[in-house]
C-alpha cells in the first residue's frame, strides 16, 4: 500500500489542480489577521470566517479538488491502468487514496483553521476546529472518491451538493442538516471547543454516527466499484 500512497501523492502534487488548493486558505488566514489587526469584534467576523469561508468553503472545496483528482484523474488519463494489472486487492489501492486524501485536505486546512480559531477565540477552539475538520476531510474525501469512480463528472455532482444541498438548502431548510458535512463538523469542533462562533441544529451524537458512517459506506462503495473495472479503466 505504501507504493500506492507515494504513486498517488507524487501525481497530486504534479498536477496544476494542486495549485487550486492555496488561494481559500491563504484568504482565511489574510482575512482573520486584518479583522484582528482591526480589533474588530471576533462576534462579528469569526461566524462569517471560521464557518462561511473556512468550513462551508475552503474545506469541501479542498477536499472535492483532492478527492476527486486521487483516482480519478488516474481513470481519466489512462495511467490508472499500471495499478490495476498490479495483482492487488482493490480494497489496498482504494484505502492508500483514501488515506492521502484525507491527509492532505486536513493538512491543507489545518493551519487556516488553527490561525484564524486562536485569533478569534483561542488556541483551544483552533484544535477544536482542526480536528473537527480532519474528521470532515476523511467524510468528504470518502464521498469524493466515490464519486469519482461512479460517475464522469465527480466535481461537478459534488459542487451540487456542496452549494445546493450545504450552501442553500442547509440554511433554508433545517431538517437537512442532518445530511451535511459541513454541520457535523461544526458540531463536532463546537463539542471540542464550546463557543458562541459556531451554531449548528445538529447534535454531536448524530454528528459522530453520520461522520463515520458516510466514511465507511462511500468507502466500501468505492473499493466495489472499483471491481468492476477493466485494466483499460472501463466499467464491464
Amino acid at each position: 500500500m505504501s507504493t500506492v500512497s507515494w504513486i498517488t501523492v507524487r501525481g497530486l502534487f504534479g498536477r496544476r489542480r494542486f495549485l487550486l488548493l492555496l488561494p481559500l486558505p491563504l484568504l482565511v488566514v489574510t482575512l482573520a489577521i486584518i479583522s484582528r489587526v482591526l480589533k474588530v469584534d471576533p462576534g462579528q467576523w469569526g461566524p462569517p470566517v471560521l464557518v462561511g469561508l473556512g468550513l462551508a468553503v475552503v474545506l469541501p472545496v479542498v477536499a472535492l479538488i483532492v478527492g476527486t483528482g486521487v483516482l480519478g484523474a488516474e481513470i481519466d488519463d489512462g495511467t490508472v491502468v499500471h495499478i490495476l494489472t498490479k495483482p492487488l486487492p482493490r480494497w489496498q489501492i482504494v484505502l492508500p487514496k483514501l488515506a492521502v486524501a484525507t491527509g492532505v485536505s486536513a493538512a491543507t486546512v489545518a493551519v487556516p483553521l488553527y490561525v484564524a480559531g486562536v485569533l478569534a477565540h483561542s488556541v483551544r477552539l483552533g484544535l477544536g476546529l482542526v480536528a473537527a475538520a480532519a474528521l470532515g476531510a476523511l467524510a468528504y474525501s470518502a464521498l469524493f472518491l466515490a464519486l469519482s469512480l461512479v460517475t464522469r463528472r465527480p466535481v461537478l455532482l459534488g459542487l451540487v451538493y456542496v452549494l445546493i444541498w450545504e450552501g442553500l438548502l442547509g440554511n433554508v431548510v433545517t431538517g437537512t442538516r442532518v445530511l451535511s458535512v459541513q454541520h457535523w463538523v461544526i458540531a463536532l469542533a463546537d463539542r471540542l471547543a464550546p463557543t458562541e462562533l459556531l451554531s449548528t441544529t445538529v447534535s454531536v451524537p448524530v454528528a459522530a454516527v453520520m461522520t463515520a458512517l458516510v466514511s465507511v459506506g462511500f468507502t466500501v462503495l468505492a473499493v466495489d466499484r472499483l471491481r468492476s473495472f477493466s485494466v483499460a479503466g472501463e466499467t464491464s
